[in-house]
């Protein structure tokens, strides 16, 4: 078993920073790709960034592009979600999950694609 532990979230005025972590932990076991997904109220969850584990390789979602950005601490098992320039509609709760199959490239972006998940952490952005 994998557990996921996101962490960072908070209330922020638009145009400001958060900084979300994702911590992995529990057996032994070999990540292909770590993803950001949000969800607010009455939508579906949405794909925002994801990274190869292996290599570094990153997909962004066209909404955040230029102003998230995603990486990785190999030593600590952790994933960071820079968040910056953020507006009103980014205002989701934020969960990380990831994928130990090894997907392809253009699966990354569906959350079928992925085996395990945090309970998420909440973002509220101000205007």
């Amino acid at each position: 078993q994998v557990q996921l532990v996101e962490s960072g979230g908070g209330l922020v005025q638009a145009g400001g920073s958060l900084r979300l972590a994702c911590a992995a932990s529990g057996r032994p076991f070999n990540v292909y790709t770590v993803g950001w997904f949000r969800q607010a109220p009455g939508k579906e969850r949405e794909f925002v960034l994801a990274i190869r584990w292996n290599n570094g390789r990153t997909y962004y979602a066209d909404s955040v592009k230029g102003r998230f950005t995603i990486s990785r601490d190999s030593a600590k098992n952790t994933v960071y979600l820079q968040m910056n320039t953020l507006k009103p509609e980014d205002t989701a709760a934020y969960y990380c999950a990831v994928d130990v199959k090894g997907v392809v490239s253009g699966a990354v972006y569906s959350t079928s694609s992925y085996d395990y998940w945090g309970q998420g952490t909440q973002v509220t952005v101000s205007s």
